[in-house]
């Protein structure tokens, strides 16, 4: 049984052994209810991809990088509502 506190994981779509998107999929099979942001250099180019590899991804969070600290706190609240 899985204990469940709000929460979110920023995963980034590069990674060397595996991308964001598989990763994803891998979280989702043992929580289905967790948050999930996709942190990425270049967001246009992701997002085709995605819609054509993943087109039933859940996900309406996409964060460009860089992205300034404070920046990133107000997103990822209100991605948790909290704002």
């Amino acid at each position: 049984m899985l204990c469940y506190e709000a929460g979110i994981l920023l995963i980034d779509i590069v990674m060397p052994k595996m991308d964001g998107f598989e990763l994803y999929y891998k979280i989702r099979r043992l929580d289905d209810r967790v948050k999930v942001c996709f942190l990425t250099a270049s967001e246009m180019y992701y997002e085709e991809i995605r819609k054509e590899a993943f087109p039933e991804l859940d996900v309406d969070c996409f964060i460009a990088k860089p992205i300034a600290n404070e920046d990133l706190v107000r997103r990822v609240k209100e991605v948790l509502e909290l704002q």
